[in-house]
């Protein structure tokens, strides 16, 4: 635990007992103050109870008396409309934060020779999996890392700060948006694409929210940008004119002052260093893993690991569960579990790593559905869709072969019958370009459905790829 000072004998509001929310109390409790919790779930209140904390029925608090609101990423802190106790909050004139913002406090407070380095991660596609790499690179170059945040273990979960440690933490636009004084080492951003559109009030909000993941960092901090969309353009550029450093990945070459490492045919083509040839990476196939290698490969080169060493990490990463991985072989059939491809964005980087694939997608569609996927669609031998999207995603996929399957055993089954019939080596692709909450209550216990869906067919189980 990371224990949080600055609030000593002060009450804090804390709504939202989740995973972040009495992770955040017991670290103000562990720094000497007086957490006040608050749940609309009676189960989560007799949890904290259960803890020995002071649960207090914040609709009729005293707002006056107290220091902070740490609240819940899951409430909305603007849009659609305020959650009920910002409005409380902001009428006694207290301060609105989150667990984020907490861990920055924390670090802040301690001597400067005494702090740990911090990368932060943030991105609508390809957070997690350049968190689990950078960690697992440092890791292998004898650092000693601590990752988490919006992936694995809540941030103030993780072991207490010692000199030499580094934090690498993924960041949600929700955990920005509830941050002041966050300022990482390096702080990675590494694409926008439209989400979460209706907490930020559209895209403009939505943008400025991942962009704050820059905007406490000193000068020394490195700001590493993706620039393979006009929204990540304009906030490197924006960064660039306010005299920021900064890097920059990108799929094309440009000429700039800033520091750009290039992804090219499987390669990263690195300034001073020449090409890393990630054919040989296994679990990092396709180009957003090529980007995910980028940022991961810079963060370490700042952070002294060298070049060899950053190689060779990359090299080795056994990949994540639900990302791209290979979860079994039927013949000379492969089934790849990309159930984290929850929008068409995320989807489009798995349908463009295959020449052919049979592609399993659907559940909740989100705005626009699979409209932005047209021109992969000749990738598509046939799809097999699930869920409430299989009928809207029937109409668009047109003449491109097709059926409604509905539930993940019988997509699984008809795929891997068609699959085979080819004689051909074949990919089965789970990649719904689709929220899971119709039929799965998240993107996980999809993919572990589609797991066993695969090994019931009895296919060799594979490892993480």
């Amino acid at each position: 635990m990371i224990p949080v000072p600055g609030f000593e004998g002060r009450r804090i509001a804390v709504f939202g007992l989740g995973r972040s929310g009495l992770t955040a109390a017991r670290a103000l409790k562990a720094g000497g103050a007086m957490p006040v919790l608050w749940d609309d779930s009676v189960s989560s209140r007799m949890q904290a109870e259960a803890e020995g904390f002071a649960v207090e029925d914040l609709t009729s608090a005293d707002w006056s008396g107290f220091a902070a609101l740490v609240l819940s990423p899951g409430a909305p802190l603007t849009h659609p409309k305020p959650h009920w106790t910002v409005g409380k909050a902001k009428a006694a004139g207290v301060e609105v934060i989150g667990d984020i913002e907490l861990f920055a406090r924390a670090i802040a407070a301690l001597p400067e020779g005494e702090r740990p380095k911090v990368v932060a991660i943030t991105g609508t596609n390809g957070k997690s999996t350049t968190t689990a790499l950078l960690g697992w690179v440092l890791k292998q170059a004898g650092k000693t890392v601590h990752v988490g945040g919006n992936i694995g273990i809540g941030v103030l979960a993780l072991p207490a700060p010692k000199p030499g440690a580094v934090y690498v933490i993924e960041v949600s636009s929700y955990q920005l948006d509830l941050t002041t004084s966050f300022a990482p080492d390096v702080a990675i951003l590494t694409n926008i694409s439209p989400d979460h559109l209706d907490r930020h009030g559209g895209m403009e909000g939505y943008v400025a929210a991942k962009a704050r993941i820059f905007q406490a960092q000193g000068p020394e901090g490195l700001a590493l940008v993706g620039i393979d969309d006009d929204w990540g353009v304009g906030v490197e550029n924006k960064l660039m004119q306010a005299g920021r450093r900064t890097a920059r990945v990108s799929s094309v070459a440009h000429s700039a002052p800033s520091e750009e490492i290039v992804i090219s045919n499987g390669s990263l083509d690195v300034p001073g260093q020449g090409g890393i040839d990630l054919l040989k990476a296994r679990s990092l196939p396709g180009r957003h893993n090529a980007q995910n290698a980028a940022f991961a490969y810079a963060a370490a080169r700042a952070l002294g690991v060298s070049h060899d060493a950053a190689v060779e990490g990359l090299m080795t990463f056994p990949g994540l569960a639900h990302r791209m991985e290979e979860v079994g072989r039927l013949g000379r059939v492969r089934f790849i579990n990309d159930s984290k491809a929850t929008n068409a964005d995320a989807a489009r980087q798995a349908l463009s790593s295959y020449d052919r694939s049979f592609w399993i997608a659907g559940g909740r569609a989100k705005a626009g559905g699979i409209d932005d996927l047209e021109d992969l669609f000749p990738r598509v031998v046939e799809a097999f869709l699930i869920g409430e999207a299989a009928g809207p995603f029937a109409a668009r996929l047109g003449d491109t072969p097709h059926r409604i399957s509905g539930d993940m055993a019988s997509a699984v089954k008809a795929a891997a019958e068609a699959a085979a019939a080819t004689g051909r080596e074949e990919v089965v692709l789970l990649s719904p370009a689709a929220a899971s909450f119709d039929q799965y209550p998240d993107f996980e216990a999809r993919g572990e459905a589609f797991r066993a869906a695969v090994l019931n067919l009895g296919a060799t189980p594979s490892g993480h790829g």
